[in-house]
């Protein structure tokens, strides 16, 4: 029987899903990526030997029929990193934020995680396998300066992938029936959205991420980094949501 893990990861393209398939396949990974720009999609693809997909996060239905047909081309993940994301408008506190911008980040930041995981994870939980990790940002804690003003649309996007995270990892027992799922926050990253000058690169924003996508998991174990789902991760420690 093969032990090659399929993976998808959205938001492959560039940046942080970049470096993370990019890690994939390199340990023998069978890796999708996901991404709305075709041609970028296919020249990663051409570039890391992996398998790609397109579609605009945005378009909700459309994202639901590329992920259906993921399923029915390749089965069920082992690996299902989400990546994708936009940041809202400088100005779009919640009180001089438009329903148009509200409604683009909400779609594409929340909405599209919720479809992802609600077709994706599905099968993986009943086959009691995988593991869900999706990138958040400690600007969607409600700990801390986490909701806090200012880009509005993007903390409360954030903070909704947190509670999904939290909800799901409850809703599956914790692990216990070989299910994991885990948010992670990348910090200031030097990607797209990043911007060049942010303080680490795409590959250490992408660190933890991929350490959840092959942690060693044991629920007997003391050790949390070995036995715990369901929580927000940055650098291999656990942050309080």
């Amino acid at each position: 029987m093969s032990t090659t893990r399929l993976a998808v990861v959205t938001g492959g393209s560039r940046g942080l899903g970049y470096e993370v398939a990019k890690a994939l396949v390199a340990q023998g990974d069978r890796v999708v990526i996901v991404s709305k720009d075709l041609a970028r999609a296919a020249a990663t693809a051409a570039e890391l030997g992996c398998e790609y997909r397109t579609v605009d996060f945005e378009d909700l239905a459309a994202t639901r029929t590329t992920a259906t047909e993921i399923l029915s081309t390749y089965g069920t993940p082992d690996v299902l990193v989400l990546a994708h994301g936009v940041m809202s408008e400088k100005m779009s506190k919640t009180l001089r934020t438009t329903t148009e911008e509200w409604r683009r980040v909400m779609a594409i930041n929340l909405d599209s995680v919720f479809i992802l995981v609600n077709t994706l994870a599905a099968p993986m939980a009943e086959e009691r396998k995988g593991r869900v990790v999706i990138f958040t940002a400690c600007l969607g804690r409600m700990s801390g300066p986490g909701n806090a003003g200012g880009l509005a649309p993007y903390r409360i996007s954030k903070a909704g992938v947190n509670a999904l995270v939290r909800n799901l990892a409850h809703e599956t027992n914790h692990g216990a029936r070989g299910f994991l799922v885990d948010a992670i926050c990348p910090n200031h990253s030097r990607t797209d959205m990043g911007g060049a000058d942010a303080p680490r690169s795409a590959a250490e924003g992408a660190a933890c991420a991929i350490w959840l996508a092959n942690r060693e998991f044991d629920l007997t174990s003391d050790d949390p980094k070995k036995s715990k789902t369901g929580l927000f991760w940055e650098d291999e420690k656990i942050v309080e949501w």
